[in-house]
């Protein structure tokens, strides 16, 4: 035990004199942590809470294309603002980028003669089927031209244009629905449809019941705190590769190797004393990230970061990902012959394993051989343990089929290492 505690205080000394990577191990990753939930959580307040700015020219005259305005006004996702009607066409895209806006809307001048007569083909059809007459002398060749063009941005995401276009649809579905009913009381009646009747019959929409599938009822929703500090903790630990890998090479380039053989001990020993002390360096990493998610980011505008309910979990799953970080830098340090392939093979491996584990792109969006790939990542398998916990409430039998994989994977570094220790004759 005294040479191991001997030895541990040697490689702490070594660690503390590595200013790069200790700023590689801490600084940098509280950085990304900081940079990427901020920018996320803007983008989840533009999808949820603020409203893009869209530019409505409306050239029509009639009161279906006021009601449009009205209805894409109360989409919830869009925050029309008019345009003079005799804006043209070829300035909107300067127009827009006057007013920075990504979106503009140019309403026709027939658009609400378009709805009513598709309207009254719609209501002469209905009225066909229940054996009545409609109106045969209406009945128009509908127009094949859309019946009003949206100009977006290029820098807008497609999914989000498909969110605007599913939105714009909705609203255009409700004007048309609403012009369609009108015409069917009419021929039914002859007289106008009541507003009162109007308005419970178009807005009489049962709401959707959504429910959590939490693994504890009690859960909190999650935010983007949740999402991203257990990812970038994952990451600024296994980003110790820059500095314990070097450590290994340079050890075996001065001869310590050599010269333990020399002494009443072996390089186990070395070893040992390595992976406790950077398992030690992994663990203040994740006391430091989730503290700063704790208590600084409400300070700075950003959600906190709520804990699971089963802190025991937390630490086993803390404990098994830094052993695996620290036996993966250990293993590409032995088979690394200089600094310079352990430093930039370890960077580049990493940020691979890191897009194959779903830390960048997440795994459920990942198709085919991919997802098949990203089982091979300890990224991947330690992101799973972690969202069970923050993001489903789940306990220690919950991350349990996940943690096995992220073992067997440690243990087979680990033996990895040894296999290359033996054959360069360093053990």
């Amino acid at each position: 035990m005294y040479k191991l505690w001997i030895t541990i205080k040697k490689d702490a000394r070594i660690l503390l004199r590595d200013k790069t990577g200790i700023s590689l191990m801490f600084v940098m990753p509280i950085i990304l942590v900081m940079v990427v939930t901020s920018i996320q959580n803007s983008t989840f307040q533009l999808m949820n809470k603020s409203k893009l700015p869209v530019l409505v020219c409306n050239r029509d005259t009639g009161q279906a294309s006021l009601q449009l305005m009205a209805a894409i006004n109360r989409v919830g996702l869009l925050k029309v603002s008019a345009l003079p009607k005799n804006q043209p066409v070829d300035k909107i895209a300067e127009v827009m980028k006057t007013k920075d806006a990504e979106l503009a809307i140019v309403i026709p001048n027939d658009f609400s003669a378009r709805v009513a007569a598709k309207a009254q083909n719609a209501a002469n059809k209905a009225l066909k089927s229940f054996g009545l007459q409609g109106d045969s002398t209406k009945n128009q060749v509908l127009s094949t031209v859309p019946p009003f063009t949206l100009y977006f941005s290029p820098v807008l995401q497609e999914q989000l244009r498909f969110s605007i276009r599913g939105g714009l649809r909705s609203a255009l579905q409700l004007v048309e629905s609403r012009e369609t009913l009108r015409k069917l009381y009419f021929a039914i009646n002859e007289k106008q449809l009541p507003p009162a009747l109007e308005d419970e019959m178009i807005n009489n929409q049962s709401d959707i019941g959504m429910v959590s599938v939490s693994k504890n009822a009690g859960r909190q929703v999650p935010n983007t705190s949740q999402h991203n500090v257990p990812s970038w903790t994952i990451f600024a630990m296994f980003f110790i590769i820059m500095s314990l890998a070097a450590s290994v090479v340079r050890e075996k380039i001065s001869g310590s190797f050599i010269r333990l053989k020399t002494l009443p001990t072996n390089y186990l020993t070395g070893l040992l004393s390595k992976q406790i002390t950077y398992l030690a360096v992994t663990l203040f990493q994740a006391v430091v990230i989730f503290s700063m998610g704790i208590y600084l980011f409400p300070h700075i505008g950003l959600p906190g970061l709520n804990l699971p309910s089963d802190l025991t979990a937390l630490i086993i799953t803390t404990v098994i990902t830094g052993w695996c970080a620290v036996s993966y830098a250990i293993c590409v340090g032995v088979f690394s012959n200089t600094q310079i392939q352990a430093s930039g093979f370890g960077a580049v491996s990493i940020v691979i394993l890191a897009v194959v584990g779903g830390l960048m792109v997440p795994t459920f969006a990942m198709e085919g051989y991919m997802k098949t790939v990203s089982n091979i990542s300890p990224l991947h398998w330690s992101l799973e343990c972690y969202y069970d916990l923050f993001l489903l409430g789940g306990k220690l039998r919950d991350v349990f089929a996940n943690l096995i994989p992220l073992f067997i994977i440690t243990l087979a570094l680990q033996a990895l290492t040894f296999i290359g220790l033996k054959r360069q004759n360093l053990i």
